[in-house]
């Protein structure tokens, strides 16, 4: 059974939310995180990367930056930007993109859970990465960006947030890359049956932010071996937890950098003996699985895996991905791609950004052949974590994403 709790949450005054909110921190270069701030004083990510505040060559990951976050942080309590509710409570998180709606449950996620394999993962984690956010909470005293979860379909908990939901919404705006963002605080009569229904369900799932879970976890064991609260804050972790039902992967998409000393009938002509390919008009999207596009030297070409494929894949969860077998029927052995994590001749576009990304990264030289994927699933995605296994590299890509400071959870 999960435990996902209700909590005083520090969050920005209505007429603030609008210039508080902002994308996560690690969606961002320095570069374009400087950019970001420029001009928006009131930004959260201000706070999440405090390294934009300083020259270029200043240390981003120095006691003085975490420092100056926690200060900044500070000011803006003081300013009265935020504030505490004096209630627990849940709340509901609505994001909004091109017509589609999908309504999370923002919530404390446990610990022990996480430990305990109830919480499920499917992604490694880096350890530099892991240390970054660790330092940013620890100093902070305070978990500033939620981790997006996601359970198995609930008819109860829908129930709940669809009688929330009737009621006028706390937050109600319209985001620069026009997502529209509704929050609601739940009634405080369903507190109880929320933390109920969640006792229900057996297992939550990572749907993306595996750093900062991971970097929450560690916070929680530094504190634990000092002091032994069972009730502490450091033990539970903000969450925006999702019916599965609400959630749309969309596809993570693949840019070669050259052709492996390779002419592209060469390249048509190995990929032919596992796929079939047909010449077509670009397509905005693949509808199937176990199909993917591909362009190369101004054509677009549909590639289906032949039944050899699928017969050799079928039965592993892992390799019957379509990440996985482009990888080990196309970029290993034909343009040579051995580990994607760390080979310097693939790059990665989310699926966000589309086909149009792709071609014109190729117009204007920037790679030799791309390839628009079929997205994975959310049943793929459970599979593979109930399994206790790991996705391959960029093999989902969530939107819309959640914004950081509108919910705080000081542990």
């Amino acid at each position: 059974m999960a435990i996902v709790k209700s909590f005083k949450c520090v969050r920005p005054l209505e007429s603030m939310v609008e210039q508080v909110a902002s994308l996560p921190y690690d969606v961002y270069d320095r570069k374009e995180a400087k950019a970001a701030v420029a001009n928006k004083p009131y930004a959260f990510l201000n706070i999440d990367r405090p390294e934009t505040a300083f020259d270029d060559d200043f240390d981003m990951y120095s006691k003085e930056a975490y420092k100056y976050a926690r200060d900044l942080y500070e000011e803006f309590k003081d300013k009265g930007i935020y504030e505490k509710d004096n209630t627990d409570s849940y709340y509901l998180y609505e994001l909004t993109m091109n017509g589609t709606s999908q309504v999370g449950i923002v919530g404390l996620a446990s610990v022990d859970d996480y430990l305990n394999d109830i919480i499920k993962k499917h992604e490694n984690t880096r350890e530099e990465k892991e240390i970054d956010r660790i330092n940013h909470v620890d100093t902070l005293n305070a978990q500033t960006g939620p981790i997006f979860l996601a359970y198995r379909a609930n008819d109860a908990l829908q129930k709940i947030i669809a009688q929330n939901t009737n009621n006028e919404p706390i937050y109600d705006f319209v985001s620069e890359d026009k997502i529209r963002h509704r929050v609601w605080k739940v009634e405080r009569e369903y507190n109880t049956q929320i933390a109920e229904c969640f006792q229900d369900i057996s297992k939550l799932y990572i749907a993306d932010g595996h750093h900062r879970a991971a970097s929450a976890v560690k916070v929680a064991l530094r504190r634990r071996k000092n002091e032994n609260d069972k009730d502490a804050g450091y033990n539970y972790f903000l969450s925006v937890i999702f019916d599965e039902r609400q959630l749309h992967i969309l596809p993570y998409n693949r840019i070669v950098l050259d052709l492996n000393n390779k002419n592209c009938d060469e390249i048509l002509e190995s990929i032919s003996k596992n796929f079939d390919i047909t010449e077509c008009p670009i397509l905005e999207e693949i509808k199937d699985r176990h199909e993917f596009g591909m362009l190369l030297e101004d054509k677009f070409f549909l590639c289906r895996a032949k039944n050899i494929v699928k017969d050799s894949v079928k039965d592993d969860t892992i390799k019957s991905l379509d990440v996985s077998i482009l990888q080990d029927f196309v970029l290993k052995p034909i343009f040579d791609i051995k580990d994607p994590r760390t080979d310097n001749r693939i790059k990665f576009a989310g699926g966000i950004r589309g086909v149009e990304f792709l071609e014109s990264e190729l117009k204007c030289g920037r790679g030799k052949a791309a390839f628009l994927m079929h997205p994975t699933s959310m049943q793929e995605l459970f599979a593979v974590a109930d399994e206790n296994k790991l996705m391959p590299p960029k093999s989902t890509w969530f939107e819309p994403k959640l914004r950081s400071g509108i919910f705080i959870h000081e542990i």
